[in-house]
């Protein structure tokens, strides 16, 4: 249910990155006060730093929401959300929503260890939250498979991916930052799910370099929980923009 406040104030963490400019964009859209959590100066920028922790309540004070975009690929995810949580708290328990990954309670990845410890910190943290989860964005997956796709055969994991569009996730956080607090958040994915070899494929016809697919089995245990399908949400095809339509576009940015 939409909020029915007016005016809203949100503070998005993250946001000159690709998911939380696009979520900036999306709410200005709609109308909404937003304010990018930055260590850099800029528009619409308040300065902060959720590593060492300077300004951060000043950042979150009169704030009605926080979306929370921000992440680290080396292990602090939780100490970042653990620092926005304590100002939180101080300046009024605003709406915290937080994005994840689907998949981090099944997939043994570091990085999705870090994702789940940070959902159990703000699910016990006692402040309106809402936790999204989502697939592997379009550009991840162009970018674990492009490197390939140079070579004259594309070796690919025998699994398959439901990549979404960072777009689409965008949106979703935004509907969910005018909306009341929903603790976890159904998972959103993207609209199909297909092997490695048809996405390897599909980055190989839209760079003008087709190449032959050569499908492996990786070992050890994190491959064999995507083998399995722990990363991927079936009945959740939430996204709209395809992955050869997110190819086409990055195709026309470039030309």
């Amino acid at each position: 249910m939409a909020l029915e406040v007016v005016g809203v104030r949100i503070l998005v963490t993250g946001g000159t990155g690709r998911l939380g400019s696009a979520v900036g964009a999306r709410l200005r859209a709609a109308g909404e006060e937003v304010r990018v959590l930055s260590r850099r100066p800029g528009p619409d920028v308040v300065r902060g730093d959720l590593r060492t922790g300077r300004g951060i309540d000043s950042a979150v004070a009169g704030m009605d929401v926080v979306v929370h975009c921000a992440t680290d690929y080396l292990g602090r995810e939780a100490a970042l959300a653990r620092t926005l949580v304590e100002a939180a708290r101080w300046a009024g328990a605003p709406h915290l929503v937080y994005v994840s990954i689907v998949g981090v309670d099944r997939v043994p990845l570091g990085y999705y260890r870090t994702k789940r410890e940070t959902e159990e910190l703000i699910a016990a943290s006692g402040l309106p939250a809402t936790i999204q989860r989502a697939t592997q964005f379009h550009g991840l997956v162009r970018g674990l498979l492009a490197g390939a796709s140079r070579l004259p055969v594309v070796p690919v994991p025998r699994v398959s991916f439901q990549p979404v569009d960072v777009r689409d996730v965008a949106n979703r956080l935004a509907d969910l930052a005018l909306a009341e607090p929903a603790g976890r958040a159904p998972d959103f994915g993207g609209p199909e799910i297909l092997t490695a070899a048809e996405l390897a494929a599909a980055v190989g016809e839209a760079s003008g370099r087709p190449r032959r697919i050569l499908p492996v089995k990786v070992p050890g245990e994190t491959f064999r929980a995507y083998a399995d399908g722990g990363h991927l949400t079936p009945g959740h095809r939430d996204g709209v923009i395809t992955f050869r339509q997110y190819l086409a576009g990055q195709a026309g940015h470039a030309s």
